[in-house]
């Protein structure tokens, strides 16, 4: 499902780990955008701004907030798309025609494998996780040691 619609490209901020963009919908093509956009919140999409040399660019959906004036979708870029955001940067303060599609990937493949780094697991499809024989579990690493100095000779 690919959406096609004009917006007003409102702000591009950078953070930390990731370029913030918000779009902002005028008019009826908002109403009729929003209703078809309000299923891809939150999750990872495909934008393209038409003229603009980003091409497609993989984000996630922050969210899409509507009033009774204009519809404003906010995304996010990871800071790893430099290029990409110094693209779409020169497109900020303009009316841009753009085309956002659902993505195949998942919030937990764009951002990666950071948050887990040094544990090793996979994920079955009931939603339980395994860990590899040898690793520590949570229990473990909670559990108080017990040392000699335990016993306090009195």
């Amino acid at each position: 499902m690919k959406t096609e619609l004009s917006v007003f490209f409102k702000m591009q901020q950078k953070d930390d780990k990731k370029e913030v963009l918000k779009f902002e919908i005028k008019g009826n093509d908002g109403e009729n955008a929003a209703n078809q956009l309000y299923q891809l919140a939150g999750s990872i999409i495909v934008f393209e701004i038409e003229g603009c040399a980003a091409g497609e660019t993989t984000a996630e959906f922050m969210n899409i907030q509507r009033d009774s004036k204009k519809t404003v979708m906010k995304f996010a870029i990871k800071g790893d798309s430099e290029e990409k955001a110094q693209e779409l940067y020169k497109f900020a303060g303009r009316n841009v025609k753009m085309t956002v599609q659902p993505s195949q990937m998942s919030i937990d493949e764009f951002y990666g494998e950071d948050e887990h780094e040094g544990l090793e697991y996979s994920i079955n499809p009931d939603g339980t996780v395994d860990v590899p024989d040898g690793q520590l579990s949570l229990d473990e690493v909670t559990a108080p040691e017990s040392t000699d100095d335990d016993e306090l000779p009195f």
